[in-house]
């Protein structure tokens, strides 16, 4: 994902999250002899140490719950990580979804990081597997950001229209294509592309501002005062629930009379995760 502010979200797969011990391989997995008391659990060692393929067999290892460490990693931040288990679960993996899955997200982690070339790579790879599946769209659209982040700006929007050719619904994809064509001067373009992603459900305040902008460049100022006016009360509310929730996790009272209020809701979430409305929708 891309914005002016120069914001990095990059989609990445949603996985199960983590339930009870997994039989086979958890951050802490007894079978492999890991001591919690030596060893970090959220360190990078404990998958680069208990999953080398010299000293487990493949049969041993589930690569899909492999995939969910990774995925969690991410969820707090730990990139390096990250990389490492999804790379793990790709060598492992059986099933070409499963590894292409492993690639995307391998990108996504090294693009947090800002290593857009080895994020280049990984893209590249999982579109080498497949560059039709379920999973081609996120990485065309993810292989756009990396590239224009490289300096490859001409096959970046290349990359951001394939997206969108593989899947018409995918709302991120054309948030990206919107802010490429916008880059060029091709405003009106842009602001047909913004306006899929906003019916498909992407709505939030990063998307409203580069709405405005595009508005801006094409001369449309009171409606993009509006759309900037509404992109502000949206941010200020996603921040403020994030105070509340914060203070409740502190066990702080927030509002009148010690009770929690509740805000509206606003989306905050990582905008390439986009659920697919129901009902007909027609592109313009």
């Amino acid at each position: 994902m891309t914005d002016r502010e120069g914001d990095s979200d990059h989609p990445f797969s949603e996985g199960e999250g983590f339930g009870d011990d997994y039989d086979e391989f958890d951050l802490d997995p007894p079978e492999l002899g890991v001591d919690p008391a030596k060893v970090d659990p959220v360190d990078s060692r404990v998958i680069t140490d208990t999953l080398d393929k010299h000293s487990i067999d493949s049969d041993d290892v589930e690569a899909s719950e492999l995939l969910d460490v990774g995925l969690n990693y991410m969820q707090i931040n730990r990139y390096e990580q990250a990389t490492e288990a999804f790379d793990r679960t790709a060598q492992f993996a059986e099933d070409d979804r499963l590894e292409q899955e492993a690639w995307v997200n391998k990108g996504a982690a090294h693009a947090e990081l800002e290593e857009y070339d080895e994020a280049i790579g990984a893209y590249r790879e999982a579109l080498r597997i497949d560059d039709e599946s379920e999973h081609a769209a996120t990485a065309e659209t993810n292989l756009a950001y990396a590239l224009w982040e490289f300096g490859e700006t001409a096959q970046a929007l290349e990359h951001a229209e394939r997206a969108v050719e593989i899947d018409e619904r995918f709302a991120e994809g054309w948030f990206n294509r919107a802010f490429f064509l916008s880059e060029r001067g091709l405003a009106e373009e842009a602001l047909h592309c913004i306006d899929n992603a906003v019916r498909l459900g992407m709505r939030n305040a990063k998307v409203l501002e580069e709405k405005a902008e595009i508005l801006e460049e094409l001369g449309e100022y009171d409606e993009a005062e509006e759309i900037a006016e509404e992109a502000n009360e949206m941010r200020e509310r996603a921040e403020q629930r994030l105070v509340e929730e914060r203070e409740e996790m502190a066990g702080q009272p927030s509002g009148a009379g010690g009770q929690p209020q509740q805000s509206e809701d606003v989306d905050i979430t990582d905008p390439g995760r986009v659920s697919k409305r129901d009902g007909e929708w027609e592109l313009e």
